[in-house]
């Protein structure tokens, strides 16, 4: 099929998926729990709009647009006095829910409307904000756990890292594990082989098992999977499924039965307006084997080696992103059917890019 077939059959398909953005209407990790003590504040942003997470004195968390009504300037830039945010600059107040409490030289009685104020929530130490409408923040509810994370059975590390990629390239090169041939230096070359696909409206999973066809994997991997390998369990004993449930993906690998021996827990915010960046957080956790000790000891191992395998998957994707940029169009020819599923579930989940309303707007007509 030639390039210009290709992309006649996206544009007239009429979706390009690298311009839908997410859809607001979720709950997006913002920050890290013990990045905001007591009585502090950081900056913050998701697709464009600025964003100040609070903790009040109290611990309470709070998040709201990062510009104060008055001048615009960031409300960063204040402090944090019990739970309202004051501006630096005139030392407009602000509580929690957005309201204008306080405008030092015209006291209570005269106050002019506040800023926006998002739904914020705290789970296994991340932070979330629900940037869409407030009224459904209740009924699309955030992950009751983030992977293992919070398992004492396992030991977990952060994820945390900024990509010049939209989050759909993150997506599927998560699903896609046919692009072991790009880590080859990690693993040797590794043959994935697709034992099957599921999907619904907002979801889909796909399984895989793996067999080494040439070469030898890294320290890191075999300490990955060997410290809970049970005696007599090979390489095809090993399962792993990946599932994209909107907006978040998870990925689990099995060494035969009980729990999963890895469980890597993912969650993309876009930056920019055009959402051709995203901060990915994520935690990534692994089985305590029952000698005590070993998984301290193989830690370092284990760090090394997926901080090696997660640089190079933000390289290419950003080498896919700076294509599109090139092109001005998804000129993708994908053959895949797991990863033509997942592209129809983002594409059907997201919203077309820049028809998110405008949070000023929205604050202007009340």
């Amino acid at each position: 099929m030639s390039v210009d077939t290709v992309r006649t059959a996206r544009l007239t398909a009429g979706v390009d998926l690298r311009k839908t953005d997410c859809h607001p209407d979720f709950w997006y990790p913002i920050a890290w729990s013990d990045e905001i003590k007591p009585g502090a504040m950081v900056a913050r942003v998701y697709a464009g709009e600025p964003v100040a997470v609070v903790r009040a004195k109290d611990g309470k968390l709070f998040a709201l647009e990062n510009r104060c009504a008055h001048r615009q300037v960031p409300l960063t830039h204040g402090v944090v006095q019990g739970c309202t945010v004051k501006c630096g600059y005139h030392g407009w107040a602000y509580d929690a829910s957005g309201a204008c409490v306080d405008v030092p030289y015209l006291g209570k009685e005269r106050l002019p409307n506040g800023v926006k104020a998002y739904p914020c929530k705290e789970v296994d130490g991340l932070i979330f904000i629900f940037p869409g409408d407030p009224a459904l923040a209740e009924l699309h509810a955030l992950p009751e756990a983030l992977g293992s994370s919070a398992k004492s059975s396992y030991k977990t590390r952060q994820l945390n890292r900024h990509v010049e990629a939209h989050y759909s390239f993150m997506h599927e090169n998560l699903f896609d594990m046919n692009h072991q041939f790009l880590h080859r230096k990690q693993m040797g070359m590794i043959k994935a082989k697709c034992l099957g696909k599921r999907s619904g409206p907002d979801w889909c999973e796909v399984d895989y098992t793996f067999s080494r066809t040439e070469g030898q994997g890294t320290v890191g991997e075999a300490a990955i999977l060997g410290v809970v390998r049970k005696q007599g369990e090979g390489d095809n004993a090993d399962l792993m499924t990946i599932r994209t449930g909107y907006p978040y993906q998870d990925l689990k690998v099995w060494v035969g039965s009980g729990e999963p021996v890895l469980h890597v827990w993912l969650g993309y915010t876009p930056l920019d307006k055009e959402q051709r960046k995203n901060r990915t957080f994520g935690y990534l956790s692994v089985k305590r084997p029952k000698i005590p000790g070993l998984i301290e000891a193989a830690w370092p191992f284990i760090t090394m080696f997926t901080e090696q395998i997660f640089k190079e998957d933000k390289e290419i994707v950003e080498m896919e992103q700076a294509a599109h940029d090139a092109q001005g169009d998804d000129w993708n020819n994908e053959v895949f059917p797991p990863i033509r599923e997942l592209r129809e579930v983002l594409a059907r989940c997201g919203v077309p890019n820049g028809t998110r309303p405008d949070p000023q707007s929205r604050i202007a007509a009340e």
